[in-house]
């Protein structure tokens, strides 16, 4: 009977959840109230529940539940992912994300050849997620910065809207929140998951990709033509060719250089970490806390020999802290999440999985492929990666055991997924960014990324069964 009632409340929940993705809804604060229902549906079946710390009464037990989640992940995954938005939030104030941005795009002018442009461009627009993680930002500087360069050289709307609106997919970076956060779940560091699993997987995936929009982006074109020039597009809608007028004035090629190297810096410290550990044989890297904190320092001792306003430097230092407390509700997803998955434990459904896959021939193929499938129906109805590969971290690793596999063997295919097909969502704020700057259709700009986006799921999961 138990057994019954706990299919009962995790198929209710899940459907709460998924209709509440579908509807773009916030869903942390529905993670935390189902979380507590199923807690407490757990205490009222007898079953236990695991706490950090005692409680004198039994059904207070979900409520030190919560606060447990909040104790550890603040204390590990949450601080990470503060202090990086702390850092990218001061990078952005200084200037240094628009001098890379500026400097990446503007060595595309030289190039003629449109459909040479297609891979160059997808690759370098996917580099640029590493200075600027939200996929809507990233397109709204593009559309400003590259899109006139891409339409000056006769690339088409439609193959310019769907670079844009794939520029930021599944770049292999410790810096990112969902990184830090599955390398915390998999008892890893975030060097360790990112270089050994996800860039194994990544890198590869990512260039193939480029070559499939190159014949698909190219094969579009002939099928559909294009009926605007940038000139008659200009002239229709009343564009005009937009400059990024907040760019901070930074003299000299060599300091400008080295703002343009700023965002990137923690990324560059880690990866000399990790090569020079590697060649040593040693196990022990840099913490990305550390190389944070570092390169913030040196942005600061930098902006002092730049600015020579030692009081207006100290005074925007301010903007880590405030960068920080912007990120906090990513923070309150991946508590909420984990609050969530502690009441699917109480109930007892996490034990029947476990028990279930032990049992089915094949699982450790067959379980990567459903929770593909599942992680695409949801992406495309909510038009949101991020939110659901948070709610499906703490299922990882109890997942991957009850099939037999490594855990990294299932949180790569999630999580590339996740990313991958947010581009080919209808309702996917990039696609609907994309759309209303170059005035297409969603519809067609779906149709130019579908393609590369559903190739790349297929080669990552073919790599991680062969890799990983």
């Amino acid at each position: 009977m138990s057994q019954i009632i706990a299919i009962i409340l995790t198929i209710l929940s899940v459907g709460i959840l998924v209709y509440m993705l579908s509807k773009k809804m916030d869903i942390k604060i529905a993670l935390f109230a189902l979380g507590l229902v199923l807690l407490y549906c757990g205490v009222f079946m007898g079953n236990k529940i695991t706490v950090l710390q005692p409680v004198s009464n039994q059904f207070l037990q979900p409520i030190q539940v919560m606060i447990d989640q909040f104790t550890t992940t603040l204390s590990q995954a949450g601080f990470v992912i503060l202090l990086l938005a702390g850092y990218s939030a001061y990078m952005s104030h200084i200037g240094a994300n628009d001098i890379t941005v500026s400097g990446l795009t503007s060595s595309m002018k030289g190039i003629k050849s449109v459909y040479i442009l297609v891979p160059i461009v997808f690759l370098m627009a996917n580099v640029l997620s590493l200075v600027v993680p939200s996929a809507s930002n990233l397109a709204i500087i593009l559309l400003a910065t590259l899109y006139p360069v891409l339409r000056s050289t006769g690339m088409t709307r439609l193959t310019a809207a769907a670079l844009i609106a794939t520029s930021a997919t599944i770049i292999p970076t410790p810096l990112g929140s969902d990184n830090v956060a599955i390398a915390n779940a998999l008892h890893l560091s975030t060097t360790q998951y990112v270089f050994s699993y996800h860039a194994l997987i990544s890198i590869p995936t990512l260039l193939l990709m480029a070559i499939i929009q190159y014949f698909w982006q190219k094969h579009e074109d002939k099928r559909t033509g294009e009926e605007l020039s940038y000139e008659e597009e200009l002239s229709r809608y009343g564009l005009k060719e937009e400059q990024n007028t907040q760019m901070k004035e930074v003299k000299g090629k060599f300091v400008r250089f080295v703002y343009g190297i700023l965002p990137l810096a923690p990324i560059i410290i880690l990866i000399i970490d990790f090569i020079f550990n590697l060649a040593q044989g040693s196990t022990t890297t840099m913490s990305v806390q550390e190389v944070t904190l570092i390169s913030w320092i040196i942005a600061i001792i930098i902006e002092l020999i730049t600015t020579r306003n030692a009081k207006q430097v100290l005074a925007d230092t301010n903007v880590f802290v405030q960068g920080m407390g912007n990120a906090m509700s990513i923070v309150v997803l991946l508590i909420a999440a984990q609050t969530y998955v502690q009441g699917l434990n109480a109930t007892g459904i996490m034990s029947m999985i476990q028990n279930a896959m032990l049992h089915v021939n094949g699982s450790g193929i067959l379980l990567p492929i459903i929770m593909v499938i599942f992680t695409a129906i949801i992406v495309i109805l909510s038009g949101s990666g991020i939110a659901l590969i948070f709610a499906l971290i703490p299922l990882i690793v109890p997942l991957a055991k009850s099939a037999g596999i490594a855990p990294q063997q299932l949180s790569v295919p999630i999580q590339l997924a996740a990313n991958l097909l947010r581009a080919v969502s209808p309702v996917a704020a990039v696609v609907l960014i994309v759309s209303g700057a170059t005035h297409v259709e969603p519809s067609q700009i779906i149709r130019r990324t579908f393609v590369p986006m559903l190739g790349g799921v297929v080669i990552m999961l073919i790599l991680s069964f062969c890799l990983l």
